[in-house]
């Protein structure tokens, strides 16, 4: 008997490629937005492998427009012995001027800081959810996580009482 193909987790419209789960610990995020990616034939065949890393990235702001850095795609063992394929090199990200903008004062004047948190497929294109986010203080994990597991607790009481 086959075994069942695991189902990645689709994010709202599209499909879970790859998450930065610990950015949420990390930091206290403020606002979401939606960035398509520059990406070369060999990473979207990668991408669709499932093979990339977006834990260790993040977004670099240079010259009024957006990059992304330290994502890893993995090239697949049958790509193209013609291209040289750098796992980790500097990827563009597409935003409007608005919101490049926008991003660019709350960066520089607000401290914030821009984290990437999601990597899926919407209608056929790469798109990357980024979001303005504080760093948290240690002191602020541990009362998130206090948080985290009240909740939990109270609905394991509130399950055991019905």
């Amino acid at each position: 008997m086959a075994r069942k193909a695991r189902q990645r987790p689709a994010v709202e419209n599209g499909v879970l490629i790859a998450a930065n789960r610990r950015a949420r610990h990390d930091y206290t995020l403020e606002d979401r937005l939606e960035a398509g990616l520059v990406l070369e034939g060999w990473e979207v065949k990668s991408l669709r492998a499932g093979r990339a890393n977006i834990s260790e990235a993040h977004v670099l702001l240079k010259d009024g427009e957006a990059w992304l850095l330290g994502a890893g795609i993995q090239p697949l063992p049958s790509a193209s012995t013609h291209v040289q394929a750098d796992p980790t090199r500097t990827r563009k990200l597409l935003l409007h001027k608005e919101e490049l903008r926008r991003l660019i004062g709350a960066v520089e004047r607000r401290g914030y800081t821009l984290v990437p948190l999601s990597l899926y497929w919407k209608r056929g294109k790469a798109k990357l959810e980024v979001a303005l986010a504080k760093g948290r203080r240690k002191v602020d994990k541990r009362a998130a996580e206090r948080e985290r597991e009240w909740q939990r607790e109270r609905q394991r009481l509130l399950k055991s009482r019905r």
